[in-house]
């Protein structure tokens, strides 16, 4: 465990309320102590930050990157896409949960690459256990042959 200081003076610009929050998104931070300090003259905000050193990658808040699934999947694949995304808000809606919990954007990605819509397919596609096919998949299925006219 690492431990920061930081001041932020009153008459702060920005520039130190940004050092801070470049400092706090890059790292793994455990605990954040604030004091205000006041003299004659002027008075601060001084923050204590205890961190772990370089797990900033490692971190469960870490941001990922949005894909943009309309620059990956060609025109035919992403109108699937769309589809398939419909079908999960509907199949969500009826379970009222979350979207991604019934199957996330990359797992609905790899369906449109699947070159059969069927129990096996999804099974096999990373993400999707046991557990999602059994609750989701025969509903994914059909509905998806429903709305795309497929046999």
């Amino acid at each position: 465990m690492q431990i920061r200081l930081f001041n932020v003076p009153l008459t702060d610009d920005g520039t130190a309320q940004a050092e801070l929050n470049r400092f706090l998104s890059g790292h793994k931070v455990l605990e954040v102590e604030q004091r205000f300090y006041q003299n004659e003259k002027d008075g601060c905000w001084t923050f204590c930050v205890r961190y772990i050193q370089n797990a900033a990658a490692s971190s469960p808040l870490a941001t990922k990157v949005k894909i943009d699934y309309k620059t990956v999947l060609n025109e035919a694949e992403f109108a699937m896409f769309a589809s398939l995304r419909e079908i999960r808000k509907q199949l969500a809606t009826e379970d009222a949960v979350p979207a991604y919990a019934v199957f996330t954007d990359e797992e609905l990605a790899s369906i449109v690459r699947s070159p059969n819509l069927d129990v096996a397919s999804l099974a096999s596609i990373k993400g999707i256990g046991q557990k999602k096919v059994d609750k989701y998949g025969k509903q994914m299925i059909e509905l998806y042959k429903a709305k795309t006219g497929a046999l």
